[in-house]
């Protein structure tokens, strides 16, 4: 299909699951949308991003298939494409494999990338990583590729993800250069470095410490694995899939401005539904499509309260891990193989091949503890004042891309428009989506979250090129 109008250019950064929902959702708007979207992500095949570029079948997500569709306007799709593959030859799994759910998201842009959508927008995969964006005297910006490639486009997305954890301890860091440290989880070597015999200690005990346990377990790994983190608590595990849904109750909490009023409420509906024989899951789940009203109804300093005393136990009962993970921690427990520690890493010494890892608890002398490899689990790097990738320093140096100031991500307006540093959208029509956006909405990180930001966005930009046109 052919257009007589000038060609919008879209440059998507990233093709992980937010970029590649963008560029997707781009292609069902009504049309005519003569888009030519490039989509920069340096991995040969899209789609996968981080989460999702494992091949080990043991890695399972953490939601069910309902949950998982791609498409904001068609939740079960994810569901429906499962039911005819191999893997539910017996039934839908419960939980699907993270492989799994690549191929699915990678035959879904495949089919993008083949050819021209039906209202003209068309994707080209670039296999190379941007490392700049300035801003060119006709508005748009040249997106830089390490390929040498450049990209002048209308509008530019960042679509980044999520950046490995930060250092968990200094001043003394000679540990990060120890051949036992692994400061990203998901590097290609951590894993196949470890030898079955060789002690392992996780720093956290979230999802990611979880998914080292399932992949070492997978591997032959047979030694002691360690785990330190604050409170020493797993994951809640998911509760029956054929639960009826809890009443929404977001009417009894808008008018609360407090950390310590919304708790009251939310304690008191636990109790109500506790009397009632209710699971408590289903009372958070009841919170899930109010969350980010909940969260920019508290002011910067509650915001910050939330942060400091409870953000932690919120990801332990809200983001729940498939029974059979469940299962595996209690069986590694019961044999002794893995010994969990409420305590904080406040030191990593190298102690010849193995490091040595002291450990703050409340009321007691440091302790000290031995393996020779350290993994540290913490959750990703938010905070853009610290990240380094060429892109985001180019564009912060230039008063483009604006930490926010509780240190989560990147300052925008509510389109997901990036904001400068005098609090205006930045010139060039800058966009992020994904896990930058969590000063907005907290919880942005999850597919029914990320897909609707998509969908907003891929409107956005739609109406941004109809603002170009005579």
């Amino acid at each position: 299909m052919t257009f007589s109008t000038p060609r919008f250019a879209v440059t998507i950064v990233g093709g992980g699951f937010a970029g590649t929902a963008l560029a997707l959702h781009l292609t069902r708007l009504a049309g005519p949308l003569p888009l030519d979207v490039a989509l920069a992500e340096p991995r040969a095949q899209p789609g996968l991003g981080l989460a999702y570029s494992s091949s080990l079948p043991e890695l399972l997500l953490n939601v069910r298939p309902r949950n998982l569709s791609v498409w904001a306007e068609d939740p079960g799709h994810f569901a429906d494409w499962l039911a005819r593959q191999p893997e539910a030859a017996d039934g839908i799994p419960e939980f699907a494999s993270r492989a799994v759910y690549g191929r699915y998201l990678q035959q879904e842009l495949a089919q993008a990338l083949a050819r021209p959508a039906a209202n003209g927008v068309c994707i080209s995969h670039y296999t190379s990583s941007a490392v700049a964006a300035p801003l060119l005297p006709d508005g748009r910006r040249a997106v830089r590729l390490a390929s040498g490639q450049v990209l002048p486009s209308h509008a530019t997305v960042l679509a980044l993800g999520n950046f490995p954890p930060p250092p968990p301890t200094g001043p003394d860091q000679r540990y990060l250069t120890h051949s036992g440290y692994h400061a990203d989880p998901w590097a290609p070597d951590t894993l196949s470095s470890i030898g079955p015999e060789e002690p392992v200690l996780l720093i956290g005990a979230g999802l990611t410490a979880l998914d080292m346990l399932v992949a070492l377990r997978a591997q032959g790994h047979q030694s002691t694995v360690q785990v330190v983190a604050r409170r020493g608590r797993w994951p809640a595990v998911h509760g029956p899939a054929d639960a009826p849904a809890y009443l929404n109750f977001y009417a009894e909490l808008a008018g609360e401005h407090t950390v310590a009023g919304v708790l009251r409420q939310v304690r008191h509906q636990v109790a109500a539904a506790a009397a009632q024989g209710i699971d408590w899951r289903l009372v958070l789940d009841a919170l899930r499509p109010d969350l980010s009203r909940i969260w920019a109804g508290w002011p910067l300093a509650e915001q910050a309260r939330f942060l400091r005393h409870l953000a932690g136990r919120w990801a332990q009962l809200r983001h729940r891990i498939a029974p059979s993970g469940a299962a595996l921690l209690a069986d590694m427990e019961a044999s002794g193989q893995l010994q969990t520690c409420a305590g904080r890493a406040v030191e990593i010494l190298p102690a010849g091949e193995k490091l040595r890892v002291g450990i703050a608890q409340p009321g007691r002398a440091r302790q000290w503890q031995t393996a020779r490899h350290v993994i540290c689990c913490t959750g990703p790097l938010l905070d853009y004042s610290r990240i380094g990738t060429p892109l985001v320093q180019q564009l912060r140096a230039d008063g483009c891309l604006t930490p926010d100031p509780l240190r989560l991500g990147i300052m925008t307006n509510a389109m997901g428009e990036l904001l400068g540093s005098d609090g205006q959208p930045s010139a060039g029509s800058l966009f992020t989506l994904g896990a930058s956006r969590r000063p907005t909405y907290f919880e942005s990180t999850a597919v029914p979250e990320l897909r609707q930001q998509a969908a907003r966005l891929a409107t956005v930009l739609a109406q941004r090129y109809q603002r170009t046109l005579p």
